[in-house]
């Protein structure tokens, strides 16, 4: 009988892009700390946490085979999580104009029971255009990415604020990294299509 699958995620993103794989699987929160600790890179701290999400869940249901994920939004070494509100995104949106972010999207597989865990990392860099005060502001009023890292989302209006995006998987923007999600599913020993 299969294991049961479970994302170790509220995030909203992920649930729907895990779902796009026809996979029954569950959604427990992971109830992590994910404040960075002092000098961690952007990679490291969205690995750690990506980890440290699906190690929680598989500790409480060690039968199962848990997802964990994590994104950071990466400026020159220094990480920009969730703004959480519009002063924040505001902010954050000011200081990524003109430059280029890599988007550090983490992905772990973990089960308990088996022992296994492997995790893997997928960069996204995106060039975000010269923006003005007010196309920032216009583009918050609109959209309030507020529970996104970096404070665009590139899958609705905030698409218009780039001027390109480098990846090998590019559902890692959003937030999961499919192609590498099925990878280790499958080297976890589930049947992805």
């Amino acid at each position: 009988m299969p294991r049961t699958l479970i994302l170790g995620s509220t995030s909203r993103y992920r649930r729907e892009l895990l779902g796009r794989l026809g996979l029954p699987f569950e959604v427990v929160a992971p109830e992590v700390d994910e404040t960075p600790r002092p000098g961690e890179a952007p990679a490291d701290l969205a690995r750690r946490l990506a980890l440290s999400k699906a190690h929680a869940v598989a500790q409480r249901r060690p039968d199962c085979i848990v997802i964990g994920s994590d994104q950071v939004a990466d400026l020159d070494g220094e990480p920009l999580g969730k703004p959480g509100d519009h002063e924040r995104a505001t902010a954050q949106l000011r200081r990524m104009r003109g430059h280029h972010v890599v988007f550090q999207t983490a992905i772990a597989v973990v089960c308990a029971e088996t022992g296994f865990a492997q995790q893997d990392l997928a960069p996204v860099t995106v060039s975000f255009r010269e923006l003005a005060d007010d196309e920032i502001e216009a583009y918050l009023r609109a959209e309030q990415p507020y529970d996104c890292a970096g404070s665009a989302k590139s899958e609705g209006l905030g698409i218009a604020l780039l001027d390109a995006i480098h990846s090998d998987d590019p559902t890692a923007l959003v937030g999961l990294p499919l192609i590498r999600t099925c990878r280790l599913l499958r080297a976890a020993g589930l049947r992805v299509p």
